[in-house]
């Protein structure tokens, strides 16, 4: 069998979690732990899982740390990114973006149009790459990270996925 079509042997990634709500705890965070419990599922290990007030700096400094970490390979955060004036987390991530992934939004609000019509409008969900760490900002309902992992994510995560995925140029992602 030749290299281009041999099945490919799945890769467990790193994954932390961050849920960025005003109000929610770690025992009302349903989005968290859809998230948690959906790239488990996949075989994927959580990294870690916390929850910030949408505040940019605290928020920044959270997504900064996992960046910088050796053992997380991706992060997604959950919350955050609508249209009002608490909603600052695509203002969080976006400075500490290497490279920004530009169709994720857009494949995101084109597949949640089919759900919730026109409201997509107010998703600025967002991706990108940052010191070898991919980034997802997704927003915070459990419908919306639903939609994000089952339809996007956890695809481009899989390294087995064709013809392409995000997990198989990981390790090109710091060349120079």
């Amino acid at each position: 069998m030749n290299k281009s079509t041999k099945e490919r042997e799945f890769v467990a990634l790193n994954i932390a979690v961050l849920t960025v709500s005003d109000s929610r705890t770690e025992e009302t965070d349903k989005s968290g732990k859809l998230l948690a419990g959906r790239l488990t599922d996949a075989g994927h290990r959580l990294a870690e899982k916390t929850i910030v007030p949408d505040e940019v700096y605290r928020i920044r400094a959270v997504v900064a740390g996992w960046i910088a970490a050796d053992d997380v390979d991706v992060v997604i955060t959950t919350g955050g990114t609508g249209v009002t004036g608490r909603d600052g987390t695509p203002e969080a991530v976006s400075p500490l973006l290497d490279k920004t992934i530009d169709g994720f939004g857009e494949v995101f609000r084109t597949i949640s149009y089919q759900q919730i019509r026109t409201s997509t409008i107010q998703s600025r969900a967002l991706a990108g790459v940052a010191n070898g760490t991919y980034v997802f900002c997704v927003p915070g309902s459990t419908g919306a990270c639903a939609t994000a992992w089952d339809e996007l994510i956890s695809a481009q995560l899989d390294i087995r996925t064709r013809p392409c995925n995000l997990a198989e140029l990981m390790p090109r992602l710091l060349e120079t």
